[in-house]
């Protein structure tokens, strides 16, 4: 398929600026794969679809405050830095992306903060906007960490047209948050509280938890029109021996598996068997699915209304078929779902 194939219209005010007031309060449009029947309900009715023994499987990735700004020497010109990946801690190495990226060479420093409390300086060109970085920090891991975090910012993507608050460091943020890494939420996994997760255990569903850090190879724009051509960049995962057999288990007994969000069915997607079972592993995948592909785990999916002509968008339509899709979408527009990493969710069944 055609990249132009997932290009919608979308009106701007259905992009929502803020989370609803409680999590489990977003609304769930489920959709029957094999009926095509579309319902309306609220995120909290998502166990009226599973039974006893069901599997969740969610991404226990953690947002870290990745965009930063900075000053550039001699000209004091404002920088902003998207923080990717730590490359090399030892030496304070980064992987970043600068804007604007014209007025960035190598030997450059940035300084950050008021008192220019932290310094970077350039190092290499990746790509267009792409650079390494090392921060000159002669302190402790722990004491960098803590500065990283003083002066980071939580990355909203910039369809949210406001400043990020106080409020945005927990709620964009998974309740189940565990492991650093990802510069993007995974934003399926925000509807579910604390509670709504107690009241599902009751229900008797299983949850199974893996990693996977979103980075630059989920939201990295794809520039060409053959899909087949469209290289991924490599994304940490891990899916430890527990969630394998939790998840296992339940496909031996013919228990329902469902992925909350395409980062999670996509760390699913890069390790499993020749028997379709879940393997534990650990490493990076760079795994772009797209139509046609046979998925081997998971046979429901739970994600948010993504962006046209992303990644995201394209996985969904492999797993739930294009047509009935992108009739979801549509739907969701005539009915005023709120899109995007603060709206409302969708559910495959």
């Amino acid at each position: 398929m055609k990249l132009s194939s997932f290009r919608y219209d979308l009106p701007l005010n259905l992009i929502a600026q803020n989370p609803t007031k409680r999590r489990e309060d977003s609304r769930l449009m489920v959709v029957n794969m094999k009926t095509g029947n579309m319902e309306n309900r609220n995120f909290k009715d998502i166990m009226d679809y599973f039974n006893d023994k069901d599997v969740f499987v969610v991404n226990n990735t953690k947002v870290f405050p990745a965009r930063m700004y900075g000053r550039k020497e001699k000209t004091g010109a404002k920088i902003e830095v998207f923080l990717l990946r730590e490359l090399d801690k030892p030496n304070r190495l980064w992987d970043v992306i600068v804007d604007p990226a014209r007025k960035i060479r190598v030997g450059n420093k940035l300084y950050f903060g008021e008192n220019e409390e932290l310094v970077a300086e350039v190092i290499d060109n990746t790509t267009s906007r792409g650079r390494t970085i090392k921060f000159l920090w002669e302190g402790s891991e722990d004491s960098f960490k803590a500065m990283l975090e003083f002066l980071g910012e939580t990355p909203l993507p910039k369809y949210i047209k406001r400043k990020p608050d106080a409020d945005d460091r927990e709620r964009y943020q998974t309740v189940y948050a565990k492991y650093e890494g990802a510069v993007s939420a995974p934003t399926a996994g925000l509807h579910f509280s604390k509670e709504l997760i107690k009241r599902c255990e009751i229900h008797g569903i299983k949850f199974a938890e893996v990693t996977l850090h979103t980075g630059l190879g989920t939201f990295r724009p794809i520039e060409v029109e053959d899909l087949s051509k469209h290289k991924m960049d490599a994304e940490y995962y891990r899916i430890p021996e527990e969630a394998a057999a939790t998840v296992n288990k339940a496909k031996d007994k013919d228990h329902r598996v469902c992925a909350i969000g395409t980062t999670t069915m996509r760390a699913l997607e890069s390790s499993f068997t020749a028997e379709k079972r879940l393997k534990p592993s650990e490493g990076w995948t760079n795994n772009f699915i797209h139509p046609p592909y046979n998925f081997h785990i998971a046979d429901s999916l739970v994600s948010n209304f993504n962006l046209p002509k992303t990644s995201l968008l394209i996985l969904c339509c492999a797993f739930a078929g294009y047509d009935l899709t992108m009739e979801a979408y549509k739907k969701a527009i005539k009915d005023k779902y709120r899109f995007f990493s603060y709206g409302d969710a969708l559910l495959f069944v």
